[in-house]
């Protein structure tokens, strides 16, 4: 059953707009009309969060947080299945995974509502010097300021959460621009956190269709945090326009490898490989693109492989019985098969797939030692295609699977805890995962990348630690002599 989608995506009161149409990305059938706001807005809008948060008299206290946070959770329990279908129809992420994305969004909230109920400050040693005799110190944790949290389409619902929920739950008005591709999923969350008892005010859903406004949002001294999830171009041009003084958390894309020892037991680990490869058409920043094979099992890895692909069905993500649904544009389409059409040219070796499935998907694609100097060797392809290298010796793999400019996760598939541990020392990645996929995430986990991949670490305790800062009191008294 497709959802009723809102006519018209208008999140906040907005003096004039330009409009972009939102298309589904399976059958490009129009969803509805985004209204996205002009240049006169901006300030409005950055006033509005700046001015609640400076009036400190209508701040939210911890139980009045608590208790949206509770209520939030309890109402997308309650609509999982309506954000699920909204998640597939607007985003092309298959309905089964869809829905796991949604529970995942409401073990989100609660870890925010566990983050801020244990929350809390420390006391400082005094009294051991002449200098701090008869004084007690102590901190206790504050709101930064305003949030600006600009999301990717990738996770629709699940990221919005990562980025709003620390921010209710540290007391930091935000504003969410979510992706344009994407917007109707935000659009719902907003509405069910104002009937939770949000005010308005603390988040506000924008949609921007002009860069120049973004930069404009971006550099302004009155936003105190930005969280950003998109490509790496974007994220460090951002971050050079914000004013001094603001922080930043960015999480960009990566190259995940895998390296698979010669002692591993191939059957075991095919359904994690592929799913780790094409789960949401590797449209995911964490996606498996490289396994580094040793010679000895490449070739049975390989016809194992290319059986268990040839059951994904790739189809409506509406479906239950959909494996992969689309990419999010047609255009990404055309320019995944140009990068995999000019890596065989260039020498690789096809497995399977190399072309469309439709004008809106394309085949689950695995390339077999394409040349370490290709662009589907060197950069993030974001689709769903795997290539495969051979390798005989472990330093080997090892200087593979490192790349100059990204990294994020990696893992290693070996029976050897001595080969586990060197590869742990040796890879350049924020996390190295043993017999797990690059692609496996828990969202108390800590998650970020390094190098081009990004600054900070996301995960809702650690995001919602960003947003606070450790104010401390000391108390001067002859009372206190102990």
């Amino acid at each position: 059953m497709i959802p009723k989608i809102i006519k018209n995506i208008t999140p906040v009161k907005i003096n004039s707009s330009t409009s972009v149409d939102l298309y589904s990305p399976w059958d490009l059938k129009k969803i509805a009309k985004i209204d996205c706001i002009n240049a006169e807005d901006i300030d409005s809008v950055i006033n509005t969060s700046s001015n609640a948060f400076s009036d400190k008299s209508i701040h939210l206290n911890k139980k009045e947080r608590l208790d949206i946070l509770k209520k939030a959770k309890k109402l997308l329990t309650k609509d999982k299945n309506k954000y699920s279908m909204l998640i597939a129809f607007e985003g092309g992420k298959p309905l089964k995974d869809s829905e796991v994305e949604v529970q995942r969004a409401i073990d989100g909230l609660e870890l925010c509502y566990e983050a801020l109920k244990n929350s809390h400050g420390r006391e400082i040693p005094m009294g051991l010097n002449n200098a701090s005799i008869n004084k007690i110190a102590f901190t206790r944790k504050f709101p930064i300021g305003p949030v600006l949290a600009i999301s990717a389409f990738n996770h629709p619902l699940n990221l919005i959460v990562h980025q709003i929920g620390p921010a209710i739950a540290a007391g930091c008005p935000i504003i969410i621009k979510p992706s344009l591709d994407t917007p109707a999923t935000c659009h719902e969350f907003v509405k069910l956190l104002l009937k939770s008892g949000l005010p308005d005010w603390f988040c506000q859903m924008i949609n921007i269709n002009d860069h120049l406004l973004t930069q404009k949002l971006v550099s302004d001294k009155r936003i105190s945090f930005l969280s950003f999830i998109g490509s790496s171009n974007v994220g460090w041009k951002l971050k050079s326009m914000l004013s001094p003084g603001t922080k930043c958390a960015m999480e960009h894309g990566g190259i995940g490898s895998v390296i698979i020892d010669k002692n591993t037991i191939l059957g075991d680990i095919i359904p994690s490989i592929t799913r780790g490869s094409f789960y949401h058409a590797g449209q995911v920043c964490v996606s498996i693109q490289k396994v580094i094979i040793h010679e000895e099992i490449i070739d049975e890895f390989i016809k194992l492989l290319k059986k268990n692909i040839s059951k994904i069905k790739i189809g409506d993500p509406t479906n239950n019985s959909t494996d992969v649904g689309p990419l999010i544009r047609p255009s990404e389409v055309i320019r995944i098969d140009g990068v995999v059409k000019k890596a065989i040219k260039d020498g690789a070796e096809l497995i399977c797939g190399g072309s469309k499935e439709t004008e809106t998907s394309y085949k689950c694609t695995v390339l077999k030692n394409p040349k370490e100097s290709s662009e589907i060797s060197k950069n993030e392809i974001f689709g769903p295609v795997l290539c495969i290298y051979s390798y005989k010796e472990i330093n080997d793999a090892i200087n593979k699977a490192n790349h100059d400019e990204y990294a994020f996760q990696t893992s290693i598939y070996t029976n050897n805890i001595e080969t586990a541990l060197l590869c742990y020392e040796k890879l350049d990645a924020k996390s190295v995962f043993v017999n797990e996929q690059t692609a496996f995430r828990v969202d108390w986990m800590p998650f970020g990348g390094i190098k081009n991949s990004g600054e900070g670490t996301g995960g809702i305790e650690y995001s919602f630690s960003d947003l606070l800062y450790d104010k401390m009191i000391v108390l001067n008294s002859k009372k206190i002599t102990t």
